[in-house]
């Protein structure tokens, strides 16, 4: 039941800040981002917090650099670094999460025999490659980097596949998959050309991936959330 309050929590806290961004000044809306990770970061602790396993400590540091990236990035009108600093905590998000979905007990499914799932994550990762490419100047090797370990951290979430109940499995897979999706838009917006709405998109994936992503993995140890 708690877990199910602070996720309708985080959902708002959200849907405030894509309510507000732009259109408020500065302090609220940054406070509103800056509340939105935090209750997943509880959700976690109460639900795992007696349990003594490593990979609790690099997802939970996913979630940490995850909300480090979302109070960087509110800062880039007033600082143009702060938008890299921002990508360097998503970057450390993203390996954190490949490796607590790497290091998950089980055989290797995309190692075996079915290397084939990696396909449809590597003719993405060349399509978006070649969309952005022309259009990322100074910012060429940085955005490629963190393009191949974002993908990297999808094909960490489809390796899980096997090795843990399914719900689990899908509902991190989708939050891997909604997190790219948030992260192209990202990267499309600033880069090639600014689209309406472009925060509710890259907002609303974000936040559903993070949840579907912290829950989810909650729910490979936990059957049913406190």
């Amino acid at each position: 039941m708690k877990t199910r309050i602070l996720a309708l929590l985080c959902l708002l806290t959200g849907l405030i800040f894509m309510i507000i961004d732009n259109r408020t000044s500065f302090p609220p809306q940054m406070i509103a981002k800056a509340l939105i990770m935090p209750w997943l970061m509880i959700i976690f602790i109460l639900n795992l917090r007696h349990d003594k396993n490593r990979l609790h400590l690099f997802m939970f540091a996913g979630l940490f650099f995850s909300w480090i990236g979302d109070v960087l990035l509110e800062f880039t009108e007033f600082n143009e670094f702060m938008f890299i600093a921002g990508l360097a905590g998503f970057l450390l998000a993203h390996v954190m999460y490949l490796i607590t979905f790497f290091s998950t007990p089980g055989k290797n499914a995309i190692l075996g025999r079915r290397f084939y799932l990696l396909i449809p994550i590597l003719v993405f990762g060349l399509a978006f490659i070649f969309i952005v490419y022309k259009d990322l100047g100074e910012m060429r090797l940085p955005v490629i980097i963190y393009a191949i370990v974002m993908l990297i951290m999808l094909s960490a979430s489809v390796n899980r596949i096997g090795k843990v109940n399914r719900t689990s499995f899908l509902m991190v897979l989708t939050g891997a998959i909604l997190f790219v999706i948030s992260d192209s838009g990202i990267a499309i917006n600033r880069f090639i050309h600014p689209f309406g709405f472009s925060t509710v998109l890259i907002m609303s994936t974000y936040i559903i991936a993070q949840l579907l992503i912290t829950v989810g993995y909650v729910r490979q140890f936990r059957e049913k959330e406190v």
